[in-house]
C-alpha cells in the first residue's frame, strides 16, 4: 500500500485482464492498477491488422450481441459508434459434397424441425430417418454431466453429431463432441435433458422462446475487436507493461509478492491483491505453490491450438459472389478447413477502404489435428487456397494474405468442466486479496470473459474496502 492507495496487479493483458483493470477503476482513486503481460503487446487474441489495406481482426472478429456485457463496455469506453452490426448471419455446412443451408429453428446443431432438416440436405436419407426415433425412444437418463456426443446421439443418432453438432461446436472450441461437456457447452439441452423425454420437443421448445425481435446474435467493431483492448487500457488509468513475464507468486504478511522477469536478473513486485487472467495453464504455474489445489484442477484443462489464414481476392476472382456468412466442415470428411468466414459479406463495412476486395478467413486446426499447424505459412495459405478453388471456384491468386498462429488459444471444456471449476473458486476463495477471470472459467467468448472479470474485481474491491465506503461501487460492478 503507497499512502492510502492499495496496489492491485493484474497478471494478463488480454481482454478479461483489460477489462478487470477498468473495473478496479471504479474502486476510485484509492487503487492503483499494473496490468503485467509477458507478450509485445496487449489484447490476447483480440488483435487486428491490415490485409490489403483493410483492417482486419487476426482473432476473434465479433462478441455475442445478445449478452449486454462486451457492448456495454465498448460503449463505456468510447466506441459506442464503432460497433457494427452482421450484414447477414446465414451460414452453411459443406457436407455430402455441397454447401447447405444450416437447417432453421436448430438449437447449437439440435434440429427442432423435421421438415427444415430435411430440406436442408445436410443428413444422408437414412440419417434423416434416424432422427425422429427420438420422440419415440425410452428416455435417455442424464444424471451427472455426460458429452454432447453421448446424449445427442442417444437421442438423434450419429449423423446430426457428425455433420451439425461437430462442425458448430468446432467452430467455439475447436473441440470434441465426445469431450466436451453438455452442462458447459449447452447449457440450456442439459437442463432440458434432465425434464424432457424428447431431444426435438426440447429444441423446439427452446427455439420457441427465442424472440422473434431480439436483433442480431453478434456485433463487431468498425476497425476490428481488436480496437477493443487499446481502448480498455486507457480508459482504466491503469499502468500497462508488457514483455513482463511473471514467474512466481507468493503470499506476504501484507499482500503478495511476484516475481516477474528473467532468472538472472528478477523483478520483485508487492501488491495488496492480484488478479490472474492468464490461460489456465500459466495460471497453474503461478498457483502452485500458494493455491495447489487450484493449481492442480487449472492444470487439467486441455487447449486446443488453431490458425487463422486470411485471404483478400478480387472480387472477379469468384464466378458468382459468396453469399451468406460463410461456412462450416464436419470432421468427419477430413478437411484441413474447419470453416471459412465471407467476412466481407457477413461484415459489409469491410467494403468501405475497397468494395473491389473480398476479405475470407480460413480456420485450420482442431483438438488432436497438431500436425497440420506444424506445415509453414505458405503451406497454409496453399491449403485454403485450394479450399476456395474446389469450393467457391476461385480463379487467380489472392492480393494478399495473412497467416495468424493461435498455439493453446481456446480452453476445453470437457465433461465436468463445470465441477471442475466449482473446486478450483472455492480453493481460491480461501485466499483473500486472489481473485481469476478470463475464457478458462465461464465461456469463452469476450462478454463471459468481461463477466468473469467484472466478479474478479469486485471481490478484490471487497477484500480492499473492509470499511465499506466502497460497497455502492462494489454492488454496481456485480448488478
Amino acid at each position: 500500500m503507497e499512502g492510502n492507495r492499495c496496489h492491485v496487479v493484474v497478471v494478463g493483458g488480454g481482454i478479461a485482464g483489460l477489462s478487470a483493470a477498468w473495473y478496479l477503476r471504479q474502486g476510485g482513486e484509492g487503487v492503483r492498477v499494473t496490468v503485467l503481460d509477458g507478450a509485445r503487446r496487449i489484447g490476447g487474441k483480440l488483435y487486428a491488422t491490415e490485409v490489403a489495406g483493410i483492417p482486419a481482426d487476426a482473432g476473434a472478429e465479433a462478441m455475442l450481441a445478445r449478452r449486454p456485457e462486451g457492448k456495454d463496455l465498448a460503449r463505456t469506453v468510447g466506441l459506442g459508434e464503432e460497433l457494427r452490426h452482421p450484414g447477414t448471419t446465414q451460414a452453411a455446412i459443406l457436407s455430402r459434397g455441397a454447401l447447405r443451408a444450416l437447417p432453421k429453428g436448430h438449437v447449437m446443431g439440435v434440429p427442432s424441425d423435421l421438415a427444415a432438416l430435411a430440406r436442408s440436405g445436410v443428413l444422408s436419407p437414412g440419417g434423416l430417418a434416424r432422427v425422429p426415433l427420438d420422440q419415440i425412444l425410452p428416455a435417455t437418463l442424464v444424471g451427472t454431466d455426460v458429452s454432447v456426443a453421448a446424449y445427442i446421439r442417444a437421442r438423434m443418432g450419429g449423423e446430426v453429431v457428425e455433420r451439425l453438432i461437430e462442425p458448430l461446436l468446432g467452430g467455439v472450441y475447436a473441440g470434441q463432441a465426445d469431450r466436451l461437456s453438455l452442462d458447459a457447452t449447452m447449457p440450456k439441452i442439459a437442463i432440458a435433458a434432465r425434464s424432457e423425454r424428447s431431444l426435438l420437443a426440447a429444441a423446439r421448445g427452446i427455439a420457441a422462446e427465442t424472440p422473434k425481435d431480439a436483433g442480431p446474435v453478434f456485433t463487431s467493431l468498425r476497425r476490428g475487436m481488436g480496437a477493443l483492448p487499446e481502448a480498455v487500457a486507457a480508459a482504466s488509468g491503469a499502468e500497462i507493461r508488457t514483455g513482463v513475464m511473471v514467474r512466481e507468486m507468493r503470499r506476504t504478511e501484507t499482500g503478495w509478492q511476484l516475481v516477474a522477469g528473467p532468472v538472472p536478473e528478477p523483478e520483485v513486485i508487492e501488491a495488496d491483491a492480484v488478479i490472474v487472467a492468464t490461460p489456465a495453464p500459466s495460471a497453474s504455474r503461478l498457483l502452485a505453490v500458494e493455491v495447489p489445489q487450484a493449481a492442480a484442477e487449472l492444470a487439467r484443462i486441455d487447449y486446443a491450438s488453431m490458425a487463422i489464414v486470411t485471404l483478400a481476392y478480387p472480387r472477379e476472382a469468384f464466378p458468382q459472389p459468396p453469399t451468406g456468412s460463410g461456412y462450416l466442415v464436419p470432421p468427419v470428411d477430413g478437411r484441413p478447413v474447419k470453416a471459412v468466414t465471407f467476412s466481407s459479406v457477413k461484415w459489409p463495412h469491410l467494403t468501405e477502404a475497397d468494395p473491389n476486395v473480398i476479405l475470407l478467413r480460413c480456420s485450420i486446426g482442431r483438438l488432436g489435428e497438431e500436425a497440420v499447424l506444424q506445415r509453414d505459412d505458405a503451406e497454409l495459405v496453399a491449403l485454403a487456397m485450394a479450399e476456395m478453388v474446389e469450393v467457391m471456384g476461385v480463379r487467380g491468386l489472392p492480393r494478399d494474405s495473412r497467416v495468424t498462429r493461435w498455439g493453446g488459444a481456446l480452453p476445453q471444456y470437457d465433461v465436468g468442466h463445470l465441477d471442475r471449476v466449482a473446486r478450483i473458486r472455492a480453493a481460491v476463495a480461501g485466499h483473500p486479496g486472489l481473485a481469476l477471470c478470463g475464457a478458462a472459467y465461464d465461456g469463452i467468448g469476450i462478454p463471459a470473459c468481461v463477466s468473469t472479470a467484472r466478479t474478479a474485481a469486485a471481490r478484490i474491491l471487497d477484500h480492499l474496502d473492509p470499511a465499506g465506503e466502497w460497497q455502492g461501487k462494489v454492488d454496481s460492478l456485480t448488478s
